[in-house]
Formats: structure tokens, C-alpha cells, sequence
């Protein structure tokens, strides 16, 4: 623009009333040039979100496709929803979920300990994370994944929010795969996890900058503490939940560091209305960032 436009920022917070969901106050920086004329400063991108619907449709189409190999009627004396052909789901007894046989499922690549230590299949730590065991399996996994994932990647962008959800995925499976060498397992929960832990460190490490602040924490913690307790549950792999917990946890130091909001303001005013210089982070963000990162590391 070949004129200068004045920036205005409020250094106030809005707090939102009655609201106990976890808001940001102010986001990441954005240039002077994306300043609006109208003299309204806006701090945070809000990203549009498409690699969280990506990943859902990804898994439904695994899944079918899981369906169709499995070809119940061929390789069963009987089968649930018969009437869906090949699609059709193995009997109840052998699966409760309504999805297919634990060989279809090792077909696809199930995270199984014995092939990957004795057959190098390693590709089976993140094949996993897109099979699921049936209908009800694949549908929590998937509301959770839209409910959580694309504020996420509203908030922080695809790249950083896909980097997260995989890492995390992989640690789940990781840490499965050394406590759990008796079974098969499957299903996207060790990267939705990962989520969560990464919703929890963005909370800490971008503590000044949120509203309701404890609210806020005590409905995230709330949350991850039962859906942690669910894994208590018969055939339900809570160590996949753990590790791409803690993974998340971690990366999310890492990731989802946002700069102090004295450096925002500082970045939209003009330079000579600018009278002190402000670090971009906090000093307690640093020493997160550098404890997780060797975390990361060391595990």
C-alpha cells in the first residue's frame, strides 16, 4: 500500500461470560501489511481446517475397504447384515464391534509385535492408527477426531496439527507395542490422545493469554481423566492412549508455543509509536520448549 495505515490495539482482554470452553485472548502474529483499513487489528490466523476432514474420510475409506477384503459371506458360516454382501460384518461372537476379522485386520497392517521385531514391519507402528476393529470403534474415534482436531487446526494450521496427530500415533503404537505382544491392535485413539496432551501443554505454556484460565484446565484435565478411565475397559488398549498421550503432551511444548501479547502489540504499532523492546516468548516458555525437546529426544 503506498500509504501508511495506523494499527490500533487493545491491550485489555475479553473475557467471555458464562463461557468455559478454552479461547485464546489474542493469537499469532500477523504482519502490518494484513492490517485492515478499518483500523481493526487482528493478531490470530485462523486457518482453514481440511486435513482433519481429510484424515476422517481417510480412515471411513480404510475401513470399507477393510469391509470388503474381509468378505464375510466367503470366509464365514454366518454374518451380521447380510444383506450388505461382502460388506457384511463377522458374527458378534467373534466381533462385538461390527467390523471385521483380526486376519483381515493383520492383512492390513494390525500393529502386531511378532512381524515387526522378527519381520523388520515397522510401517505396521503407523499403519495402525488408520484401521479400526468395526462400526462403533471407527465412529467414536472419528466424532472425537472432528470435535477436537479442527479446532486444533483452526487455531494452528494443518502442518503443525497433522505433524502432532502422527507423532503421537506413532507413540501410542510404540508403547503398545511393548507392553502389549499377545494381541493385535488397531485404531486412531493413540493420536487423538495426542491431541489432547497437545491441548493440554498449549494450555500451560500459553498461559497468559487465555480467558478462564482454570476453567479451562479443569474441563480439559476432566476430560482426558475419563476418557483415560475408559481404558480400563476389557480389550481396550490404554497404553496406545497413554503414549500418544504423553507424545502429544510433549510435542505441544514444541508446536503450539504462541508469542506474549506485549510482542504482538509491539509487532502491529508502528516503530516510532514503539517505546521498550519485548521478547517474543516468555522465559518459562523457553525452558518448557527445551525440557520437551530433550524429553522428545532421550524417549
Amino acid at each position: 500500500m503506498g500509504s501508511e495505515v495506523e494499527v490500533k490495539v487493545h491491550h485489555h482482554r475479553h473475557q467471555r461470560r458464562g463461557d468455559s470452553a478454552i479461547h485464546p485472548d489474542e493469537a499469532e502474529t500477523r504482519p502490518l501489511r494484513n492490517a485492515r483499513l478499518d483500523g481493526e487489528f487482528r493478531p490470530f490466523r485462523k486457518w482453514f481446517p481440511w486435513l482433519i476432514p481429510s484424515f476422517v474420510v481417510a480412515n471411513v475409506v480404510v475401513f470399507a475397504v477393510s469391509m470388503y477384503i474381509n468378505d464375510c459371506p466367503k470366509n464365514s458360516g454366518s454374518c451380521v447384515g447380510g444383506f450388505l454382501g461382502r460388506f457384511s460384518f463377522q458374527p458378534f461372537k467373534e466381533n462385538p464391534l461390527l467390523g471385521p476379522s483380526s486376519t483381515t485386520l493383520e492383512k492390513m497392517g494390525a500393529l502386531e509385535v511378532s512381524k515387526v521385531v522378527k519381520r523388520h514391519q515397522v510401517w505396521r507402528l503407523i499403519t495402525c492408527i488408520w484401521l479400526h476393529a468395526g462400526v462403533f470403534h471407527l465412529l467414536a474415534n472419528m466424532l472425537s477426531l472432528l470435535f477436537i482436531g479442527i479446532r486444533l487446526e483452526q487455531e494452528f494450521g494443518f502442518f503443525r496439527i497433522g505433524l502432532l496427530y502422527i507423532i503421537s500415533g506413532l507413540g501410542g503404537s510404540l508403547l503398545s507395542a511393548l507392553f502389549i505382544q499377545s494381541s493385535i491392535s488397531v485404531g486412531a485413539s493413540g493420536a487423538l490422545f495426542g491431541l489432547l496432551g497437545g491441548m493440554l501443554s498449549e494450555l500451560i505454556t500459553n498461559w497468559t493469554i487465555y480467558a478462564n484460565k482454570c476453567a479451562a484446565l479443569v474441563t480439559l484435565v476432566l476430560i482426558i481423566v475419563i476418557n483415560l478411565a475408559v481404558g480400563i475397559l476389557p480389550h481396550v488398549d490404554n497404553f496406545a492412549h497413554i503414549g500418544g498421550f504423553v507424545s502429544g503432551f510433549l510435542l505441544g511444548f514444541v508446536f503450539l508455543i504462541r508469542p506474549q501479547f506485549g510482542w504482538v502489540s509491539q509487532r502491529a504499532a508502528l516503530a516510532g509509536h514503539v517505546s521498550s523492546a519485548k521478547s517474543k516468548h516468555k522465559m518459562y516458555q523457553y525452558i518448557l520448549w527445551v525440557i520437551a525437546v530433550i524429553l522428545l529426544i532421550v524417549g
